[in-house]
Protein backbone atom coordinates (compact mmCIF):
# COMPACT_ATOMS: atom_id res chain seq x y z
CA UNK A 1 0.00 0.00 0.00
CA UNK A 2 1.27 3.28 -1.02
CA UNK A 3 2.55 5.55 2.01
CA UNK A 4 0.16 8.38 1.17
CA UNK A 5 -2.79 5.73 1.74
CA UNK A 6 -1.45 4.47 5.42
CA UNK A 7 -3.77 5.19 8.24
CA UNK A 8 -2.44 8.46 10.51
CA UNK A 9 -1.08 7.07 13.59
CA UNK A 10 -1.94 9.41 16.47
CA UNK A 11 -0.38 9.67 19.55
CA UNK A 12 -2.04 8.43 22.36
CA UNK A 13 -3.62 11.63 24.50
CA UNK A 14 -2.49 10.73 28.44
CA UNK A 15 -5.47 11.79 30.38
CA UNK A 16 -5.19 14.53 32.72
CA UNK A 17 -5.75 12.65 36.18
CA UNK A 18 -3.76 9.71 35.16
CA UNK A 19 -1.78 9.29 38.45
CA UNK A 20 -3.47 11.70 40.46
CA UNK A 21 -5.77 11.48 43.36
CA UNK A 22 -9.05 12.79 42.43
CA UNK A 23 -12.05 13.39 44.38
CA UNK A 24 -12.55 15.27 47.33
CA UNK A 25 -9.01 16.63 49.11
CA UNK A 26 -8.30 15.20 52.38
CA UNK A 27 -7.96 17.58 55.85
CA UNK A 28 -4.93 17.61 56.85
CA UNK A 29 -4.06 15.25 59.78
CA UNK A 30 -2.78 17.46 63.70
CA UNK A 31 1.03 16.67 62.75
CA UNK A 32 0.80 17.90 59.65
CA UNK A 33 -0.73 21.16 61.07
CA UNK A 34 2.50 21.13 64.09
CA UNK A 35 5.09 20.20 60.97
CA UNK A 36 4.29 22.56 58.74
CA UNK A 37 3.70 25.01 61.59
CA UNK A 38 7.19 24.79 62.40
CA UNK A 39 8.69 24.46 59.17
CA UNK A 40 7.26 27.77 58.66
CA UNK A 41 8.36 29.52 62.13
CA UNK A 42 12.12 28.50 61.19
CA UNK A 43 11.52 29.41 58.15
CA UNK A 44 10.93 33.20 59.38
CA UNK A 45 8.20 33.51 57.29
CA UNK A 46 5.24 36.08 58.98
CA UNK A 47 2.71 36.12 56.20
CA UNK A 48 2.92 32.43 55.26
CA UNK A 49 2.89 30.88 58.92
CA UNK A 50 -0.27 33.67 59.79
CA UNK A 51 -1.77 32.35 56.48
CA UNK A 52 -1.64 29.16 57.50
CA UNK A 53 -3.01 29.41 61.03
CA UNK A 54 -5.57 31.78 59.56
CA UNK A 55 -6.56 28.91 56.73
CA UNK A 56 -6.99 26.15 59.61
CA UNK A 57 -8.54 28.34 62.31
CA UNK A 58 -11.55 30.33 60.11
CA UNK A 59 -12.17 27.32 57.91
CA UNK A 60 -12.67 29.74 54.97
CA UNK A 61 -13.06 28.93 51.56
CA UNK A 62 -10.03 30.36 49.09
CA UNK A 63 -11.81 33.07 48.07
CA UNK A 64 -12.68 34.37 51.11
CA UNK A 65 -9.63 33.88 52.82
CA UNK A 66 -7.58 35.70 50.65
CA UNK A 67 -9.98 38.26 50.83
CA UNK A 68 -9.48 39.35 53.88
CA UNK A 69 -9.35 42.59 55.24
CA UNK A 70 -7.27 44.18 58.33
CA UNK A 71 -10.12 45.37 59.98
CA UNK A 72 -11.85 42.09 59.51
CA UNK A 73 -9.80 40.71 62.23
CA UNK A 74 -7.83 43.63 63.74
CA UNK A 75 -9.48 46.29 66.03
CA UNK A 76 -8.45 48.83 68.44
CA UNK A 77 -4.60 47.55 68.86
CA UNK A 78 -5.23 43.81 69.16
CA UNK A 79 -6.46 40.87 66.83
CA UNK A 80 -10.43 39.38 67.70
CA UNK A 81 -10.79 36.43 69.93
CA UNK A 82 -13.67 36.18 67.09
CA UNK A 83 -14.38 37.77 64.05
CA UNK A 84 -17.01 37.03 60.85
CA UNK A 85 -17.11 37.48 57.06
CA UNK A 86 -19.36 37.56 54.30
CA UNK A 87 -19.61 34.13 52.13
CA UNK A 88 -18.86 35.15 48.26
CA UNK A 89 -20.66 31.94 47.31
CA UNK A 90 -23.44 32.41 49.76
CA UNK A 91 -23.73 36.02 50.86
CA UNK A 92 -24.60 34.68 54.12
CA UNK A 93 -22.26 35.57 57.29
CA UNK A 94 -20.15 32.83 59.12
CA UNK A 95 -18.04 33.51 61.99
CA UNK A 96 -14.99 31.58 63.61
CA UNK A 97 -12.61 31.94 66.25
CA UNK A 98 -8.67 32.89 66.28
CA UNK A 99 -6.93 31.26 68.61
CA UNK A 100 -3.62 32.10 70.53
CA UNK A 101 -1.62 31.16 68.10
CA UNK A 102 -2.96 31.99 64.76
CA UNK A 103 -3.41 35.51 67.16
CA UNK A 104 0.00 36.13 67.54
CA UNK A 105 1.14 35.28 64.22
CA UNK A 106 -1.83 37.50 62.91
CA UNK A 107 0.10 40.43 65.41
CA UNK A 108 3.30 39.69 64.09
CA UNK A 109 2.25 39.66 60.32
CA UNK A 110 0.18 42.63 60.79
CA UNK A 111 3.00 44.83 62.83
CA UNK A 112 5.58 43.58 59.65
CA UNK A 113 7.08 46.57 57.86
CA UNK A 114 5.65 45.21 54.70
CA UNK A 115 2.02 45.58 55.81
CA UNK A 116 2.09 49.16 56.79
CA UNK A 117 -0.61 51.41 55.52
CA UNK A 118 -2.14 48.23 53.54
CA UNK A 119 -5.81 47.14 53.51
CA UNK A 120 -5.79 43.54 52.75
CA UNK A 121 -4.66 41.04 55.07
CA UNK A 122 -2.95 38.81 52.53
CA UNK A 123 -1.56 41.63 49.66
CA UNK A 124 -0.23 40.09 46.39
CA UNK A 125 3.29 41.20 45.43
CA UNK A 126 2.18 41.00 41.63
CA UNK A 127 1.48 45.01 40.39
CA UNK A 128 -2.36 45.89 40.39
CA UNK A 129 -3.16 43.29 42.33
CA UNK A 130 -4.46 44.28 45.81
CA UNK A 131 -4.68 40.77 46.88
CA UNK A 132 -3.24 37.08 46.77
CA UNK A 133 -5.53 35.11 44.26
CA UNK A 134 -6.92 32.06 44.81
CA UNK A 135 -4.35 30.28 42.09
CA UNK A 136 -1.90 32.21 44.49
CA UNK A 137 -2.74 30.59 47.71
CA UNK A 138 -3.37 27.19 45.64
CA UNK A 139 0.51 27.35 44.92
CA UNK A 140 1.10 28.11 48.88
CA UNK A 141 -0.79 24.78 49.91
CA UNK A 142 0.84 22.96 47.67
CA UNK A 143 4.11 24.13 48.66
CA UNK A 144 3.11 23.56 52.64
CA UNK A 145 1.93 19.62 50.85
CA UNK A 146 5.30 19.56 49.23
CA UNK A 147 7.58 20.43 52.37
CA UNK A 148 5.87 17.21 54.25
CA UNK A 149 6.56 14.92 51.10
CA UNK A 150 2.37 13.78 50.43
CA UNK A 151 0.51 13.63 47.12
CA UNK A 152 0.12 16.62 46.00
CA UNK A 153 -3.03 15.51 44.07
CA UNK A 154 -4.50 14.72 47.22
CA UNK A 155 -4.54 17.65 49.23
CA UNK A 156 -5.41 21.21 47.63
CA UNK A 157 -6.83 24.07 49.44
CA UNK A 158 -10.36 22.63 50.79
CA UNK A 159 -7.85 20.51 52.62
CA UNK A 160 -7.33 23.64 54.99
CA UNK A 161 -11.04 24.29 55.29
CA UNK A 162 -11.61 20.76 56.37
CA UNK A 163 -8.53 19.90 58.61
CA UNK A 164 -10.41 21.97 61.65
CA UNK A 165 -13.65 20.45 61.37
CA UNK A 166 -12.49 16.88 60.50
CA UNK A 167 -11.03 16.86 63.84
CA UNK A 168 -14.39 18.46 65.19
CA UNK A 169 -16.60 15.44 63.75
CA UNK A 170 -14.33 13.10 64.49
CA UNK A 171 -14.06 13.89 68.56
CA UNK A 172 -17.52 15.18 69.38
CA UNK A 173 -20.14 13.71 66.00
CA UNK A 174 -21.32 16.46 66.18
CA UNK A 175 -22.53 17.51 62.52
CA UNK A 176 -25.10 20.33 64.02
CA UNK A 177 -22.21 22.14 65.13
CA UNK A 178 -19.62 21.83 61.83
CA UNK A 179 -22.70 22.62 59.98
CA UNK A 180 -22.81 26.47 61.39
CA UNK A 181 -18.62 26.67 61.39
CA UNK A 182 -18.98 25.58 57.55
CA UNK A 183 -21.38 28.30 56.64
CA UNK A 184 -23.31 25.39 55.49
CA UNK A 185 -27.17 25.88 54.61
CA UNK A 186 -28.18 22.62 54.04
CA UNK A 187 -27.13 19.63 56.49
CA UNK A 188 -26.48 17.65 53.19
CA UNK A 189 -23.81 19.93 52.25
CA UNK A 190 -22.06 18.96 55.10
CA UNK A 191 -22.80 15.63 55.39
CA UNK A 192 -21.50 15.15 51.60
CA UNK A 193 -18.41 17.97 52.42
CA UNK A 194 -17.14 15.18 55.39
CA UNK A 195 -17.70 12.18 53.25
CA UNK A 196 -19.54 10.80 56.62
CA UNK A 197 -21.12 7.05 55.52
CA UNK A 198 -22.50 4.42 57.52
CA UNK A 199 -19.39 3.01 58.50
CA UNK A 200 -18.85 6.85 60.83
CA UNK A 201 -22.35 5.99 62.09
CA UNK A 202 -22.04 2.44 63.41
CA UNK A 203 -19.11 3.89 65.11
CA UNK A 204 -20.63 6.79 66.50
CA UNK A 205 -23.93 4.48 67.70
CA UNK A 206 -21.14 1.73 68.98
CA UNK A 207 -19.66 4.04 71.37
CA UNK A 208 -22.96 4.75 73.38
CA UNK A 209 -24.35 1.93 75.86
CA UNK A 210 -27.30 1.89 77.38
Amino acid sequence: MPADFLPALRPARVAWNKGRIIGQKRPLLPRHVWSIRVRLEMAGNPRDLALFNMAVDSKLRGCDLVALRVRDVFAAGRVKERASMIQSKTGKPVRFEITETTRLSLESWIRDPEMIGLDFLWPSRIHGSPHLSTRQYARIVRGWVMSLGLETSAYGTHSMRRTKVAQIYKKTGNLRAVQLLLGHTKMDSTVRYLGVDIEDALALSEGIDL
